[in-house]
């Protein structure tokens, strides 16, 4: 008897519907055919085990499984569920009139316990846009995939279970979140504060003119004069995450199996802070069987690289056309796939060896080739897609002993949304352009183009300070930005002034 059980194939972040059709006939044969990998053949014994253990007889016949389309690799455990249910419907022990109407997807254990799966949001979003009743999957992953309305989720335990609940013998409760309400519930929590930030003024401005227009910032200072700390609560101060944006980022984390047992929409945007001896493929995403890397778990968030100059160079470099293109292609021999990464780069880094030039007290023991030769780990292609450049320097004692409390991050954060709200109305009609720091040429003549006064300056600055000519452009974004933070319609010569001063590593004089 043939029956037909629909899972789902997660490729990049979005899913394919995969038919899993089960023939049984005179025999005792076992095949599994539909370019299934080594997880997925191993699901014979598993099923076997899970069949026995919760008192269904083994099916004795022959028994053909095919994966439809057969040119789409199948990988994971998670078509235990599925290939089991097909088995039993083939044998006529599963009630074949609710199979059209479910998708299922589930690990089996060997006592036909269910294990959470990858990729239960762009699965559960698959079942709705082709009409499916509803989803049945491990009960872990329950309130991962009821974030999608208008879908019927169940989270099951156990296989007899479904068994049961698809003869009608059983009803099991339906998981119903409301999605909105936590969302929104959820935007403005923060664990910290730029509040609790004691002096830095200069970089506090930095951080609010780098949100309010999407720019990339390095920030280079001595040991503890708290580049890090500033850069942990950049996420506090970003704009809010539209529903839009929440669910493209929680899709991602979603199919890399990050979101955890609690599930539900990532509601503030993600901070990514990875180690500098993180791997090129665990940065961009990829393996065998790609999966997305750090940047693409950043996308619409931020992403950290402390001691930027430690990271391999092959690493950093391969960032380079990600910060452009907002998206990284993966390419492999089985599979093609493309990962969303738009991010807002955030890195750190000591001005030296050993860490103290241009400190104000300490002297620092390198000699100037040992500065400048530190410096050139990071590749001037690279620091071009860095809009800002801040030098750190460590607070003193009298503003690290003050009692009161700074700016909080709330009322820099309004600043920002507003600026952002200027600049999502004058971008309305530009596809993929959301932001000042993704202007193009084209946008920077139209938008940015300064007055006779602030051209002025900008032509004296860049011959006094030696500033290279790729600064150019960053310093009419910058100074775009900062323009909106005001509500300037245009952009005036203190807006240049400022925007010239967060370029530090562009004076040819700075590391001697």
């Amino acid at each position: 008897m043939l029956s037909k059980v629909y899972g789902a194939a997660v490729q990049g972040i979005d899913a394919t519907l995969i038919t899993i059709e089960v023939n049984s006939t005179r025999g005792c044969m076992f095949y599994l055919v539909g370019l299934p990998d080594s997880a997925v053949k191993e699901s014979q014994h598993r099923i076997h085990s899970a069949l026995e253990v919760s008192g269904y007889k083994l099916p004795t016949s022959r028994l053909t499984i095919n994966m439809a389309p057969a040119d789409i690799r199948k990988e994971g455990a998670a078509y235990d569920l599925p290939i089991a249910i097909g088995m039993l419907s083939a044998k006529e022990m599963v009630n074949h009139d609710h199979l059209s109407q479910y998708l299922l997807m589930g690990e089996l254990s060997l006592d036909g316990t269910l294990q959470p799966i990858r990729g239960a949001l762009p699965i559960a979003i698959l079942a709705r846009e082709l009409g499916f009743k509803g989803f049945i999957l491990p009960k872990a992953n329950a309130r991962e995939a009821a974030v999608v309305n208008r879908l019927e989720v169940y989270g099951v335990e156990r296989l007899n279970e479904v068994v049961d609940f698809l003869n009608d013998k059983v009803s099991l409760p339906m998981t119903e979140v409301d999605t909105r309400k936590e969302f929104y519930a959820k935007q403005s929590t923060f664990d910290l504060d730029f509040a609790d930030v004691k002096g830095q003024e200069n970089v506090k401005r930095a951080f609010e003119v780098a949100a309010a227009g999407g720019h990339n910032i390095l920030l280079v200072g001595a040991p503890g004069s708290g580049k890090s700390m500033l850069a942990k609560r950049l996420p506090s101060i970003l704009p809010p995450l539209s529903l839009g944006e929440s669910l493209e980022t929680t899709k991602i984390h979603s199919v890399a199996g990050k979101l955890g047992r609690d599930g539900g929409l990532i509601s503030t945007r993600p901070f990514r802070n990875p180690h500098h001896t993180i791997s090129m493929v665990a940065m961009t995403g990829g393996g065998s069987y790609p999966q997305p890397g750090e940047i693409s778990l950043a996308h619409h968030g931020v992403l950290f690289l402390d001691e930027l100059p430690e990271f391999q160079r092959n690493v950093l470099e391969v960032l380079r056309q990600p910060l452009e293109d907002r998206k990284i292609s993966i390419s492999r021999v089985k599979c093609n796939v493309e990962y969303p990464a738009s991010f807002m780069l955030v890195a750190s880094m000591n001005p030296s060896p050993c860490g103290y030039y241009n400190h104000p007290s300490k002297a620092c023991v390198c000699s100037p080739g040992q500065v400048q030769k530190y410096l050139t780990r990071i590749s001037g292609p690279l620091l071009d897609r860095i809009d800002l450049q801040i030098e750190v320097i460590p607070v003193p004692f009298e503003k690290m002993s003050d009692a009161r409390t700074g700016e909080p991050s709330e009322a820099i954060r309004q600043r920002v949304m507003a600026a952002r709200k200027i600049q999502e109305q004058r971008y309305a009609n530009e596809t993929g352009v959301y932001c000042n720091a993704q202007m193009t040429s084209r946008l920077l003549a139209q938008y940015a183009r300064p007055n006779e006064q602030g051209l002025a300056l900008l032509k004296n600055a860049m011959t006094r300070l030696n500033l290279s000519a790729r600064a150019y452009d960053r310093i009419l974004k910058v100074a775009r930005t900062i323009a909106d933070l005001e509500g300037a319609e245009q952009v005036e010569s203190h807006h240049l002034a400022e925007a010239i001063g967060y370029r530090n590593l562009d004076r040819e004089d700075w590391a001697g």
